[in-house]
Parts: C-alpha cells; structure tokens; sequence
C-alpha cells in the first residue's frame, strides 16, 4: 500500500493541473487520430506519418519547456526573480529564430520526408496535405512550449489549465465542422488544429506579462541564448534519441502494412496520453528539485525525487491495469477496419506492460532535469539506442511479428531506460 507523506500532497496538486499544461498537443493528435480513422485506413496511416514529423518537431525543440523550467526555478530558489524573468524573455526570441525556419523546411519538404518514413500512395497524399497546412503553426507551438516551461517553474498552472481545456475543446467543435459538415478530409482536420493553436498564443503571452515585466531588457541577449541553447544541446540530444526510436517504429509499421501503420498509431496515440499522465508528476518534481539546488538544499531534493518516483510507480500500475481491461474496445473508437482492431487490441496488451517501467522512466527523467543532468541523459538516451536497434529489427525482417514485435521492442527500450536513470538518480540525486 502507498505509505502517506506529506510532501504528496504538494506534488499532486501541482501535478493535476500540469497534466493539462502536458496534453495539449497529444490532445490535438488523438482528437485528429479519431476523426481522421473514421475517414479510411489511408487518411489513418497518412495522419500517423505526419503526426509524428510534427511530434518529433516539437520534441526537438521542448528544451524550451524542459531547459527553461530548470533555469527559472533554479533562479528562485536562490532569490533572483529578475534573472529568472531574463530567461523567459530570451526564451521567447528562441521561438522565432528557431520556428520560422523550421516551419519552411517541414512545408517545403513534407513530400521527401513522408516518403522517407515510407508512405506511398493515398496515404502520402494524405501526410503531405496535413504537413503542409500544419506547418504553419509551429512558431506557435514553440511559444506554447516557453509559456509552459515558464509557468511551470513559478508554479503558475491554473491559468494554462483554463487555456488548454478553452484550447481543445474549440478543436474538437472546428474539426468537426470542417470534415464532416464542409467535408474538407484530413485538411480540414489539419486547419482546425492551426487555428486553435494560433488562437491559443494571445492567451498564453497575456498569462506571462505579469513575469516579463520583472526582466531588466527585453532585447535579445546573446550570451543568454547561448546559455539556453547550451542545455537544448543535450536536451535535443537525449530527443532526438527518443524522437528516432519512434521514427524508427513508424517507418516499420509502414513496411509492413497500412493496417499495422494504422494499428501503430492508434497505439502510439494513447501512448502519449498516457505518458503524459505519468510525466505529470515528473514536472512539479522537476521544479521542486531545482528550486531545492538554487537553495542549495540537496536533502529537500533527494526526499522529493523519492516521493515522485514512487508516485509515478503508483500511476503506472493503474493505468497498465485499466488499458489492459479495455484492449477489446479502445481500437473501435479510432478506426472501423476490424483487421486495425485486432492488432491494436494485441499491442494494447504489450503497451500495458510497458506503462510499469515507463513510471519510473518519467519519474527519473523529471528529478534528474531539475538537478540539471541534461549531459547524462543524453548519454543515456543513446545508449538505450543499443537495446533497442537489434530489437526493432525483428519485426522488419520478420513483418509476422507485426505491431505486436514493433511494440516489444518499445518496452525493451523503456525497460532499459528506467534501469540506466535509477544508476543515475542514485549517483547525482538520492547521494544527497
């Protein structure tokens, strides 16, 4: 049984609200996933392509949230809230920098890229058309990321709540509308998304004023954006590893066929929700434990990295043990092809498995990036890369295997990465 502390009860009720603050995204996905299913297999499998070119775009760049957080937090901690204001300020001007260009190359090159992650036919068509309408709110999506690393660190969550909840709720309205009353297919699926993103920036600029204003400039800082970009170096390092395990796994589900492309994405879906419900409580973990090292606090820190990872323990068994009772009919609401349900309902079963480690994978991950080991785990990620290569290459050249072998070889990474990030947590945290 979970013995009582305390301290839980200040993780979870900053851990509630940063669950909205984390889903936004994969929200806007599983909405898209689930009214793109009903379309065909092909807008499916063309959705699973370009949904991840836009995850793994994201993710690259979520040193914004990730780095931010630790800097900030840190910075209160030892009481400079102006020198934590300055992040948040050279944080923003990274947005544009880095989202203006990234925005043109997934729109100009989202043919090239959907062929490399082996789409053809209708579903190619289908991922260029959704790339290339979605592109245009990436800027938008970095600033998202910035607001959210900022409010988590001064532990700022209600308003990005309210934001999120406004967010997805207008998503799911506009996509319906726009492809089954205007029937506009995937691209009307694309643009609602679009247009709930950019509408949702105003909101989250107005939420930072407040914190802004603190900062002694508002021009760009070069020796700030190196230092941000010094830490996304290895924060993009550790996701790019993990951004390509995923890649890797689509590029194999589309080899074999659209049904375990279809199947793969119905999993990779609620993979992400579910995750981010772990993830949750590695967040206030993350600012708690930097604002313990900016007070130079390290026992604080070691008892929170403690209570979070047993937390995360806690959540993982029982979201393993409901996707397991409802593998039969989850894939029903995402597609209506009964070859996409029988393989998704087979995977669900491996991904309950994989729930267990993750907990504590996501756990360590939050502690460790509030200690600021940004250097460690990137070095971690890819050295979990060489479980995992040899894995996922079964079921490319046994396509038998299908998702099922796709997503055992997920849980073999994961499995790994809790291992190497308790070695860690051990060596820079709990040695406190």
């Amino acid at each position: 049984m979970l013995r009582r502390d305390p301290l839980d009860r200040s993780i979870i009720r900053l851990a509630v609200p940063a669950l909205g603050t984390l889903a936004v995204e994969p929200l806007y996905v599983a909405v898209d996933t689930a009214i793109v299913g009903h379309l065909g297999t092909a807008p499916l499998a063309g959705l699973a392509v370009a949904s991840q070119v836009l995850v793994l775009v994201a993710s690259l760049c979520n040193f914004l949230a990730y780095g931010t957080t630790e800097r900030i937090a840190f910075h209160r901690g030892a009481g400079r809230p102006d020198l934590a204001a300055g992040v948040a300020v050279q944080a923003l001007w990274l947005t544009l920098v880095l989202g203006i260009p990234a925005a043109a190359i997934v729109a100009a090159g989202a043919r090239p890229i959907a062929a490399i992650l082996g789409a053809d036919g209708a579903a190619a068509t289908a991922a260029v058309t959704y790339l290339r309408i979605s592109a245009i709110s990436i800027p938008a999506v970095l600033i998202t990321l910035v607001a959210h690393g900022v409010l988590r660190a001064e532990q700022r969550f209600g308003g990005v709540l309210r934001v999120v909840v406004a967010a997805n709720l207008l998503n799911l309205v506009l996509e319906l509308v726009a492809v089954y009353t205007f029937g506009w297919g995937i691209a009307g699926s694309a643009w609602s998304t679009v247009v709930v993103q950019l509408a949702s920036v105003g909101a989250y600029l107005g939420l930072l004023v407040p914190i802004l204003r603190l900062s002694p400039g508002r021009r760009f800082v070069a020796a700030e954006a190196r230092r941000l970009l010094s830490v996304g170096g290895f924060l993009v390092l550790r996701v790019a590893a993990l951004m390509t395990t995923f890649t890797i796994a689509t590029a194999v589900a589309a080899r074999i066929d659209e049904q375990t492309l279809a199947a793969h994405q119905i999993l990779a879906t609620m993979f992400l929700l579910l995750a981010l419900a772990l993830d949750a409580l590695a967040i206030p973990g993350q600012a708690l434990v930097a604002e313990a090292f900016g007070a130079d606090d390290r026992a604080a820190a070691a008892r929170i990295g403690r209570r979070v990872v047993t937390l995360s323990l806690w959540c993982g068994l029982a979201l393993a043990s409901v996707v397991a009772a409802g593998s039969r009919w989850l894939p029903q609401g995402f597609s209506s092809d009964p070859e996409v349900h029988s393989r998704a309902a087979a995977g669900l079963l491996i991904l309950a498995g994989l729930l267990i480690p993750g907990a504590v994978a996501f756990g360590l991950d939050g502690i460790l990036i509030g200690a600021g080991r940004f250097r460690s785990l990137s070095t971690m990620m890819m050295k979990v890369l060489g479980v995992y290569l040899p894995a996922i290459a079964l079921p490319l050249l046994v396509p038998g295997f299908g998702v099922v072998g796709i997503w055992v070889a997920l849980a073999a990474w994961m499995g790994a990465r809790a291992l190497l990030g308790w070695r860690l947590a051990q060596q820079y945290v709990w040695a406190a």
